[in-house]
This record gives structure tokens, sequence and C-alpha cells, in this order.
């Protein structure tokens, strides 16, 4: 991806120990990949490296806000993002193959003459996998000024339409539950 060279670290100047990079995510940097489901993205990202003889050790702190649409009412939603992400870089002469062959997912191979850390890539996957899967507001926020009551009111009457229904699957469904019990 074309990001800039914002994201990318030259590790080889680096000494041997622990050093720390912060990042601002927003809107224009998520521009280079796929269309995203949510805007007004405020991340922050704290990189811990910690750099060894012979392999570095990344922790990814990502922290900040991001709207989303709420998978209840569709009105927009604002929501924290927090989550904490280790990777282990190891230099070696087969990247790829190794790569292809590695089952752990936090272990990464790069190429003995690779110089530079390209992050962009683990950024936006970290961003995202920050943003939680249920998309709702709070039990006791629902129905607030924020919540499309429209919507709500429609879900309602369907669900209560549901229960009423003698639908021949609805039946079936019942004699599952009662199975099961």
């Amino acid at each position: 991806m074309g990001n800039s060279r914002e994201f990318d670290i030259a590790f080889v100047g680096l000494k041997p120990g622990v050093h720390e990079f912060n990042y601002k995510v927003e809107d224009k940097f998520f521009a280079n990949y796929k269309e995203t489901d949510f805007n007004n993205c405020e991340a922050t990202v704290k990189l811990t490296l910690e750099k060894n003889t012979s392999f570095m050790m990344l922790k990814f702190e990502i922290g900040g806000r991001v709207h989303v649409i709420c998978d209840r009412c569709g009105n927009t939603l604002s929501m924290d993002l927090w989550d904490e992400f280790k990777l282990v870089i190891k230099q070696v002469e087969n990247p790829e193959e190794m790569n292809q062959s590695e089952e752990d997912p936090d272990v990464f191979y790069i190429s003995r003459t690779e110089s530079y850390l390209h992050l962009a890539d683990w950024i936006y996957e970290f961003v995202l996998l920050s943003i939680p899967n249920q998309r709702m507001c709070n039990e006791d926020e629902i129905g607030g000024l924020q919540c499309n009551k429209e919507i709500l009111a429609m879900l309602k009457k369907m669900q209560s339409s549901t229960v009423e229904n003698n639908h021949p699957l609805q039946k079936g469904l019942e004699k599952l539950k009662k199975n099961n019990n």
C-alpha cells in the first residue's frame, strides 16, 4: 500500500534496547486501503520496539475513537478504540518461505538485508481489530438522543409480530427448544 514513510522505522540505526514511537491515524490514512465501515477515526498508536541482536519485539497499543453505524438503529455511534497487539520480527535468509510456513500469527520474518520496518499495514490491521464487533449503544442508552426512534419502533413491532406468528418454522423451533431443555 502506498503510505508515506511516516510509518517506516529505520531499525538498522537503532541501538539494542527499548524504543518508543507514537503515531496518529485519521481517515486519510485509510484512503489507500479498501473501503471501511467507519469514519472520523482519531486513533493513536503507541509502538514499543525492543531491539535485540536476533529479533525485535513490537508492542502496539491502540487507542482513540471512531464513528460507526449502530447495528440496532442505524444511526452514527462513537466508539472507543483500545487494544494491544504484540509481534515478533525475525531476520532470516528466506522470509517469504518462513512466513508461509509459520503457524504463529504473532511471528513475522523479514530479510536480513532489510533495513526498514514498514508498519502501515500492521497499523491498519490493528486499528480495524480494535473496533468492537458488536456496534450498539449500551442497554441504558437505547432510545436516547442518539437513537433512531422510528427504527426502534419498527424493530419492536417486528419482534412482537414474530412471536405472535404461527408460522410452521416457529412451531418447529419451539419443539427444538423444548427438546433441549
